[in-house]
C-alpha cells in the first residue's frame, strides 16, 4: 500500500518568534550588523575611559580621606595629614582631564574602524 499524503505543519507567529530567540541564544555574535558593531565600538571607547575615571576619583578621595582623619584623629600627625589630604584633592581634580585624555587617545585608536563602518552605513 502506498502513502501518498504529506504531513505539513507551520508554527506561529509566536512560536517563531520563541524559536528565534532561543536560537539566538546559541549562536553568539556572528550575526552582528554593521550598526551594532559601530555602537559596541563607541561603547568599549566611552566604559574604557569611565572606569579609569570613576577609579581614579574613589582612590583620590579616599587618599583625601585618609588626610582628613590624619588631621583630626592624630595631633602630631596634622602636616602629614595635610599633605596627604591635597595629594588626594589633587587625584579628585586630574580626574577629569584624565578622562578627556584617555578618551581622546581611544577615539584615535578605534577611529578608521568607526569611519569605514560608517560610510558603509551611510551608503
Amino acid at each position: 500500500m502506498k502513502n501518498d499524503s504529506v504531513f505539513n505543519y507551520t508554527y506561529s507567529a509566536k512560536e517563531q518568534e520563541e524559536i528565534k530567540k532561543i536560537r539566538e541564544k546559541y549562536v553568539g555574535k556572528s550575526d552582528e550588523t554593521n550598526i551594532e558593531k559601530l555602537r559596541r565600538l563607541d561603547k568599549a571607547v566611552t566604559k574604557k575611559a569611565t572606569v579609569l575615571s570613576i577609579t581614579l576619583g574613589i582612590i583620590g578621595a579616599l587618599v583625601m580621606g585618609t588626610g582628613m582623619s590624619m588631621c583630626m584623629a592624630f595631633e602630631g600627625l596634622f602636616i602629614a595629614g595635610i599633605i596627604i589630604g591635597v595629594i588626594g584633592m589633587a587625584l579628585v581634580c586630574v580626574n577629569y582631564p584624565v578622562y578627556i585624555y584617555v578618551l581622546k587617545k581611544e577615539r584615535e585608536k578605534i577611529a578608521p574602524e568607526i569611519i569605514k563602518l560608517s560610510d558603509e552605513l551611510m551608503k
